[in-house]
C-alpha cells in the first residue's frame, strides 16, 4: 500500500471507513495523529528549539531502518 497524505480539512471526510479525500481508513489516519501528538509532546518535554532538525532525523532514521527491513 502506498501512504497518501491528507489533501487538507476541505477534502477531509469522516464518514464512512476511509477518508474520500486521502483514501486511508479512518483508524490509520487516527493513529498517525496519535504518533504526531507524541513526537510533538517529546520535542516540548525536551524543550527542543530546532523541532525541524529533530523531524529531519526520526524521519531519516526511520527511512534508514524501514530499508533495513525491505520495507
Amino acid at each position: 500500500m502506498k501512504f497518501i497524505p491528507c489533501k487538507g480539512s476541505a477534502f477531509c471526510t469522516e464518514t464512512g471507513t476511509h477518508c474520500d479525500g486521502c483514501g486511508r481508513s479512518h483508524v490509520e489516519i487516527a493513529e498517525t495523529k496519535k504518533l504526531v501528538s507524541g513526537l510533538v509532546e517529546f520535542v516540548q518535554k525536551q524543550d527542543y528549539d530546532n523541532p525541524e532538525d529533530f523531524a529531519q532525523s526520526i524521519s531519516a532514521s526511520l527511512v534508514k531502518k524501514c530499508m533495513k527491513l525491505g520495507i
